[in-house]
């Protein structure tokens, strides 16, 4: 069985809809795929593509974005009643959302851990990716989130629930390698080119977008602390619509995304397609962007 990766599917745009629809269907049956989180915020649209890719595929593994728990133009209660309605679907499907051996009696089996997940931001303390950037928007009022999501209460910390419910993974005694997945970000080094953070030079001058800071909203060292715990040899994450591919101590990070069409079009995402990152008969084969 080999295993493929992909996140933010976004498929609530024609052309990536398309593009997921034209996968196809007799190249991957027998074949693994993870999706790193946000096919869409829509949830009849999100178990069409649930419901569309185990088809394509013999298994397919799922950890919600921060799109899937958006509850504008719904009648959901809260995003943590949406959550519990998706992990239903995808139970309903056979979409696994807990850890699952593959390759249990090839030359290479490997665990896949989901890790359910949410970004710390800048007041949640020392677990937040954020780093100062100039002339920041302190607001964040272009942050979708803002507006979309309804946690239970008004002091719900999403990011340590998140990480609670992965305890009982973390706990388990895992005969293989690790694969981890989650949406978000585990550390800070990920959001930047070569993990270097770049100066307030070269950040005004490249930054498509000046007023939004990222890194307010990115991921949580929760994240990397779990990853940790499970001495994963891969992790893959989506969130930042830029894919990469990067060891560090000893970890290997893998971004694929599919991200929005205006991103493909002015080359901020390339290499748009699905990608291989482990193949349970072959002996692994490392690479590095």
């Amino acid at each position: 069985m080999r295993l493929f990766t992909i996140s933010d599917l976004h498929v609530d745009f024609a052309q990536n809809h398309s593009w997921v629809q034209r996968l196809s269907g007799l190249a991957y049956r027998a074949d693994a795929l993870i999706i790193a989180g946000d096919i869409s915020h829509d949830f009849n649209e999100l178990d069409e593509m649930l419901n569309l890719l185990s088809h394509k595929f013999k298994m397919l593994l799922f950890v919600p974005g921060n799109h899937e728990l958006w509850t504008q133009d719904s009648s959901w209660k809260d995003s943590i009643e949406k959550f519990g309605a998706i992990l239903a679907a995808c139970k309903n499907k056979q979409v696994q959302t807990y850890p699952v051996k593959i390759g249990s009696k090839d030359k290479n089996p490997v665990w896949l851990v989901p890790l359910f997940s949410w970004y710390s931001q800048p007041d949640d303390g020392a677990d937040s990716l954020y780093w100062p950037k100039p002339g920041e928007d302190f607001s964040n009022r272009m942050w979708s989130d803002q507006y979309y999501l309804r946690w239970p209460q008004t002091d719900f910390n999403p990011a340590g629930y998140f990480a609670r419910l992965n305890a009982p993974f973390l706990n388990k005694k895992y005969d293989a390698p690790v694969i981890s997945f989650s949406h978000f970000l585990p550390r800070r080094e990920l959001m930047f080119k070569n993990g270097k953070i770049p100066t307030p030079k070269v950040m005004r001058k490249y930054d498509r977008n000046p007023a939004f800071n990222f890194s307010r909203v990115a991921g949580s060292t929760l994240i990397e602390h779990q990853v940790r715990q499970l001495h994963s040899a891969i992790h893959i994450y989506g969130h930042q619509h830029i894919n990469r591919d990067r060891f560090i101590d000893g970890v290997r990070y893998i971004a694929n995304c599919l991200g929005y069409p205006a991103e493909r079009s002015n080359g901020q995402i390339m290499k748009v397609g699905l990608k291989m990152v482990w193949d349970t008969y072959k002996a692994d084969e490392w690479s590095e962007d």
